[in-house]
């Protein structure tokens, strides 16, 4: 499985896994059904610490977008409409909670914020 992580992103390797993985399943290139890599041939894979992936599984596992098997590894599970809609709405959420922080720090009114939020929805 081929996923890209950088040592120059700002998320850690273990959010680069489930950001990625997470895509791949909410846009269906991960069908419900499918096996994942062990966390070791992921791991070794990536070239990084089995400690990551096992806690990038976790994570996803903690959303429900992953399942165990006992003996026979990580497999994706079948994800509703619903799912998909409340996992893209908590993202957007944690997206616009860091943009109103960093706007924020950097001088924005809470009414200039609202005003750059409504001119990019109009350009829509």
């Amino acid at each position: 499985m081929l996923l890209n992580l950088s040592d120059q992103s700002s998320e850690t390797l273990q959010q680069q896994i489930v950001r990625q993985l997470r895509s791949r399943i909410l846009t269906g290139e991960l069908a419900a059904g499918d096996a994942l890599p062990s966390i070791r041939g992921l791991a070794k894979q990536l070239r990084v610490s089995v400690i990551t992936v096992d806690r990038a599984y976790d994570r996803l596992s903690q959303e429900g977008l992953i399942g165990s098997r006992r003996g026979k590894g990580y497999f994706v599970t079948p994800v509703s409409a619903k799912k998909k809609t409340a996992i893209a709405r908590q993202r957007l959420d944690d997206h616009l909670d860091k943009l109103v922080e960093d706007a924020l720090a950097e001088g924005l009114t809470p009414d200039d914020i609202r005003r750059l939020l409504e001119t990019a929805l109009d350009r829509r």
